[in-house]
Order: structure tokens, then C-alpha cells, then sequence
């Protein structure tokens, strides 16, 4: 089975850790599990982004990029569901 390095962005270090502890475990929890399957039940592509996928946990969104050639899970943004789009 492939091993997928993940990749958080800066920007989504700094929100996480405003995310409130009971929720901040389960979103840490989930994105480093992204990296044994980037493509867990319950995953989606957003619409009209290609390259993106989003997955909720709880009440936020982790949105992130594959790139199979490479092995990388890239996480670019962690947001509230109500505040996602």
C-alpha cells in the first residue's frame, strides 16, 4: 500500500490551532490518517475545482489536494462548514 507524505500549509497550522480542543483532535486525527488513504468514505471532489477534494469532520471541512505521482496529500484549508464557500 502506497504511504502518502502529508502536507499541512502554514496558514491552516495557524487555524487549527483557534479550532476549539475537542474538535482541533479529531481534524489532526483525520489528516494524518489522509496519509495512508487519501480517498477515505465519505470524500468528495468540489465541484469545479479539479485538482481539490474536501471530507468533513464534525463541523469543518478539510480541504486538500492529491498528487499521486508524487505521493503528496496537500492540505490547503480547514474551515467551518458554514463558512467554506
Amino acid at each position: 500500500m502506497k504511504v502518502y507524505t502529508v502536507e499541512i500549509a502554514p496558514a491552516v497550522k495557524k487555524r487549527i490551532k483557534r479550532v476549539p480542543n475537542a474538535d482541533k483532535k479529531k481534524i489532526l486525527d483525520t489528516i494524518e490518517s489522509l496519509g495512508q488513504d487519501p480517498r477515505p468514505n465519505g470524500y468528495k471532489k468540489l465541484i469545479g475545482y479539479s485538482e481539490f477534494f474536501r471530507f468533513r469532520v464534525g463541523n469543518y471541512r478539510i480541504i486538500y489536494q492529491i498528487h499521486d505521482e508524487i505521493l503528496i496529500v496537500a492540505v490547503v484549508e480547514v474551515v467551518d462548514r458554514r463558512d467554506a464557500y
